[in-house]
């Protein structure tokens, strides 16, 4: 442990874009040699769209910086959080802990809500909107929308309590878990239902993409599966039945043109409420 915790309390800026960039290359060359879906699509010109979005995602999250890294260096130095109220800890137990913390505020609670008000879900639509659900869809979110996680996430270091070392790991395991779960590829159904007990699974996050409701809300999760069980937010639907997208925007102008994926949250239209 006290390897890991050395590495990610000073990782170069290098090593997380090469983490990045390799998990989006690896499950590409995965989904490409063995799709769960083929899809009728150009996969190129798909993935421009994603990208864009990736690496706004990657610009919000930069300039934001400072704010986390202030946030985590205070919590650490006043002792503040729930993780520094808690009894000496073994350091595993002690990581995991502050993980399913960080993932339940950082990601469970603010998809939640992005789901639930009106305008927020203006934002995450975007998201949504892809029929072609492939591992560059992991970080196709509007700006808007990745200044709202990253507030979340300082709110979730905040109560927490989590020092940087931790807030670095928490980030490198969303960014592989969220390339994973949206990959085009399917596993084994007894193995991915094994692993939807610990994480999201491919075919778990899949159902959350169902073009219909009930089943868009539902399996919020990012890494861990346990707050969608323990908050009655999980559902299962059969690979078969699957369809991608949001019935609301099924046109491909829609959800494959940069310039309108843009401007959706502001466009005053009543199909853009959930």
């Amino acid at each position: 442990m006290n390897v890991i915790i050395s590495y990610f309390s000073s990782i170069p800026s290098s090593h997380r874009a090469i983490i990045l960039a390799g998990g989006i290359t690896f499950f590409w060359l995965i989904e490409s040699a063995i799709p769960f879906i083929k899809f009728n699509y150009n996969k190129w010109q798909h993935a421009r769209i994603n990208i864009f979005f990736t690496l706004t995602t990657v610009i919000v999250n930069f300039a934001l910086a400072v704010f986390i890294f202030k946030t985590a260096n205070w919590t650490t130095e006043t002792q503040f959080g729930i993780l520094n109220w808690l009894p000496t800890m073994n350091p595993w137990f002690f990581a995991i802990v502050g993980l399913l913390l960080l993932d339940l505020i950082g990601a469970y609670l603010v998809h939640l809500i992005e789901h639930k008000v009106k305008f927020l879900w203006r934002f995450h639509l975007i998201h949504h909107t892809d029929t072609w659900i492939d591992t560059t869809t992991a970080n196709r979110h509007h700006p808007g929308e990745s200044v709202l996680r990253f507030v979340f996430t300082i709110v979730g270091v905040f109560i927490v309590g989590a020092p940087m070392w931790m807030v670095f790991l928490y980030q490198t395991l969303s960014v592989v878990a969220t390339q994973f779960n949206h990959a085009n590829i399917v596993l084994p159904k007894r193995l991915d239902v094994f692993l939807s007990y610990f994480i999201v699974s491919p075919d778990m996050h899949k159902v959350h993409h169902h073009y219909v409701l009930p089943y868009t809300d539902c399996n919020y999760g990012n890494i861990f599966s346990i707050w969608d069980r323990l908050f009655g937010t999980y559902m299962t639907l059969d690979r078969e039945k699957l369809i991608y997208g949001v019935d609301t925007h099924m046109k491909p102008e829609e959800h494959n043109r940069l310039t309108n994926l843009l401007r959706i949250p502001f466009q005053k239209n009543k199909n853009t409420i959930h």
